[in-house]
């Protein structure tokens, strides 16, 4: 039988949170993203991980206080449900996600929302697999979807009308963050060196509250690209792929 561990404030210095295990130059975002966890986990969010070293754990909260700009009420948003390496196709990812259900049942909620796309996108959850569990869509904006398991009648989630411009009143090249991830810290510190070092002109937007997250002019997950004014990705870069990308 699998060991699961929930993240609390009495063990979370003591345990890792999977992503970026045992890479020292991510140990700054590891700390923001341990920081953000504890000042979250008041708003009842759960961050439930495999007793083992690897990256396998879900990380959900209501979608009321979810740093995502989708409204509504009563329904959990799942953040990340990520099951890496060897330990893919052992049900671990099945067990993971019918314990948030479970759980969100106990609670009263009236659901779950999580972020998909129509394909295969980084850092965004695989749309076949919540598919499978009766997850359904109910909200889209462009290639980006918001899926939804309902218990109840309760009205559904949706994007925020700020999310649907996708645009932004800047041609410079810009990006949207937060301390969610923990790679996003390392680079964003290495993307600004780049920009100094070559003369690039590089804006960086952190997303650090409530508002900010809920009102942000895009889908938003950790990390969005601007480019020209528009919206051109969700991909967190590093300084080999962003040189790539402007050269396009």
């Amino acid at each position: 039988m699998n060991e699961y561990i929930n993240l609390t404030l009495e063990n979370i210095e003591s345990e890792h949170i999977c992503c970026a295990i045992g890479d020292k130059k991510h140990q700054k975002g590891v700390d923001c993203k341990k920081e953000w966890i504890k000042e979250k986990l008041k708003d009842g969010h759960v961050f439930r991980k495999l007793n083992a070293r690897g990256k396998i754990f879900i990380e959900y909260e209501p979608i009321e206080t979810a740093w995502v700009p989708i409204c509504g009420k009563n329904y959990e948003y799942i953040y990340c449900l990520w099951v890496a390496g060897s330990f893919k196709g052992k049900g671990i990812g099945k067990e993971l996600l019918e314990y948030a259900i479970r759980d969100s049942k106990e609670k009263g909620m009236s659901g779950l929302c999580t972020l998909t796309s129509k394909k295969k996108k980084p850092f965004i959850g695989e749309k076949k697999f919540f598919e499978h569990y009766g997850f359904k869509v109910v909200d889209s904006i462009k290639d980006y979807e918001l899926l939804v398991l309902q218990f109840d009648n309760n009205e559904v989630p949706k994007f925020n009308d700020h999310a649907r411009n996708m645009k932004i009143d800047n041609d410079e090249f810009t990006v949207y963050y937060s301390p969610e991830c923990p790679y996003v810290e390392y680079e964003v510190q290495e993307l600004t060196e780049y920009a100094k070092n070559n003369h690039v002109k590089l804006n960086f937007i952190k997303i650090d509250t409530l508002d900010k997250a809920k009102n942000a002019p895009c889908i938003f997950n950790n990390w969005a690209n601007f480019y020209k004014g528009e919206f051109i990705s969700n991909t967190i870069l590093n300084a080999n792929s962003f040189e790539k990308l402007i050269k396009e």
